[in-house]
């Protein structure tokens, strides 16, 4: 398993109280390297400026996961997926969240702060933290042609 996971924690008003904790929660598991705010402290920017940040770090290589919290964890999610590379899934209990990286490849996951309370959310992110994508699973290839999709598009769409 993988150490040294540097994860990207970030949050709309909505999900500040969750994503402080969750970074901190985050913080003391033993695969974590490092642990990257994302927004400021103070006035949030709206959530899809905070889902583009953190999917952007990953897209980019410097982070691994991106933890991102908002009132439902659906609008983190779908801005999230529009950053080339990046697949965010929104999850709520445990065999979502263990699909979502073992079957789906997910860096991102994306949880709703009206959703789950914050014990279920701490224990979500344990396991989503827990989980690792096999790229020689049957998964793989269904992965692959999401990918592929997605560079085709980039390489056929005009800006």
């Amino acid at each position: 398993m993988p150490e040294d996971l540097r994860i990207a924690v970030g949050s709309d008003r909505a999900g500040a109280a969750y994503a402080a904790a969750l970074a901190d929660h985050a913080t003391a598991h033993p695969r974590v390297g490092s642990v990257i705010k994302v927004g400021p402290d103070e006035e949030a920017p709206p959530y899809p400026d905070i889902a583009f940040a953190g999917a952007q770090l990953i897209a980019t290589g410097h982070a691994d996961r991106a933890l991102l919290i908002c009132h439902t964890g659906l609008g983190m999610m779908i801005a999230a997926n529009k950053v080339p590379g990046v697949r965010a899934a929104s999850a709520h209990d445990p065999l979502s969240v263990e699909h979502a990286v073992t079957h789906n490849d997910a860096q991102v996951l994306c949880l709703g702060a009206a959703i789950v309370d914050l014990s279920m959310a701490k224990q979500l992110t344990d396991q989503w933290l827990g989980h690792t994508f096999d790229p020689t699973s049957r998964a793989a290839s269904k992965v692959a042609l999401i990918t592929a999709y997605e560079q085709h598009r980039l390489r056929t769409v005009p800006c």
